[in-house]
């Protein structure tokens, strides 16, 4: 089960990143149990680094010497550098590339990141290539190895809003070509998996969200500049990005063959006008909204993983508090929304 660390005070970036990659006492316990490197594929996005930071500092308080290596084309060079400072290996490499991904250093712990969402209504030929072809070359190259894959809930198709969402025995209905080459990546790493005997957790993440980016900030902004909510997609689940790393790397210890497959994100469904209404109170700004909820909505249920490694550390009034005070303080964004209000597949 996983355990409290304390209050994060978030003066700054450097405040926010460190109570991201604070590890739980499970995850210095789980691995400290890993034979080896723990290399990470795709480390460069959004969650991928404070994922290495994390990893690399319970590996530092288990007393272990395992490298953790984060590859990635690292176009933002200030995450290169940060990893760095943290102790994390860098390997600048093109993953589109068989060469460079044949040149990568044997490990036997691998965390796939790498896939391609926003973007792909004008390049869907190269989000099927990120999301498929990648995953492919990944894992014939690391046969041998252990994976953690990333996934996500958009391979679900809605459910009613009064039920708890999907859950991982639920048949895949993908809305829009995304959410289709997810389950394609899915389906060739559960043939691989079954070809090389590779065990594998498919970890399917439903939205990670923490103070510069992410569903609650797309709600927070919306209300603050007065800006119309659409409530098509009314409810959601969200998890703090704290809590997915460490459940993505306590995943290892669930790895099988055939995969394991892994729904990851909050215990509570969310009224989005609820939570526009809540930040309105912080804020003291009257929401404004457009259309009306439907009755289904993209929703997972993460009961199993609950069960198999604990509770989430953060809930959603902590989240709801640090959002609406990193905003008032008027701290930094990505300025890259969600697009959680879709119902076609399409992101753009």
């Amino acid at each position: 089960m996983m355990k409290k660390i304390g209050t994060p005070q978030f003066s700054n970036e450097q405040d926010l990143e460190r109570a991201l990659s604070t590890p739980p006492p499970a995850v210095v316990e789980s691995l400290s149990r890993l034979q080896g490197d723990l290399l990470i594929l795709g480390a460069g996005g959004k969650m991928g680094p404070t994922l290495a930071m994390m990893a690399k500092r319970a590996l530092d308080e288990a007393g272990c010497n395992n490298q953790v290596i984060a590859v990635s084309r690292f176009s933002d060079a200030s995450a290169a550098k940060s990893l760095q400072k943290a102790g994390v290996k860098i390997i600048q490499a093109n993953l589109l590339d068989r060469n460079a991904i044949g040149n990568l250093p044997d490990a036997p712990n691998i965390v796939f990141m790498a896939g391609q969402k926003f973007g792909s209504r004008e390049g869907f030929d190269l989000t099927w290539a990120i999301n498929t072809y990648v995953p492919c070359l990944a894992a014939e190259r690391f046969a041998q190895s252990r994976f953690v894959a990333f996934s996500t809930g958009n391979v679900y198709s809605f459910v009613p809003v009064t039920s708890r969402g999907s859950v991982e025995t639920d048949a895949v209905q993908p809305i829009g070509e995304y959410a289709q080459s997810c389950v394609g990546r899915e389906r060739l790493l559960h043939y691989f998996s079954s070809h090389h005997h590779t065990p594998m957790t498919i970890f399917r993440l439903n939205y990670a969200v923490e103070m510069r980016y992410g569903v609650i900030l797309d709600i927070a902004q919306r209300v603050l500049s007065k800006s119309e909510i659409n409530l098509s997609m009314g409810y959601v689940n969200v998890i703090w990005q704290g809590d997915a790393n460490a459940y993505a790397l306590q995943a290892f210890a669930l790895c099988q063959s055939p995969p394991c497959i892994l729904n990851c994100t909050g215990s509570e469904v969310l009224s989005v006008r609820t939570l526009a209404e809540q930040f309105g109170a912080r804020f003291h700004k009257r929401p404004r909204f457009s259309g009306k909820e439907n009755p289904t909505a993209l929703l997972s249920d993460s009961s199993r993983c609950t069960q198999l490694l604990g509770p989430p550390q953060v809930g959603i009034e902590e989240i709801l508090d640090w959002t609406a005070d990193w905003l008032q303080r008027d701290q930094p964004v990505w300025n890259k929304p969600t697009q959680f209000e879709k119902r076609d597949g399409v992101f753009s």
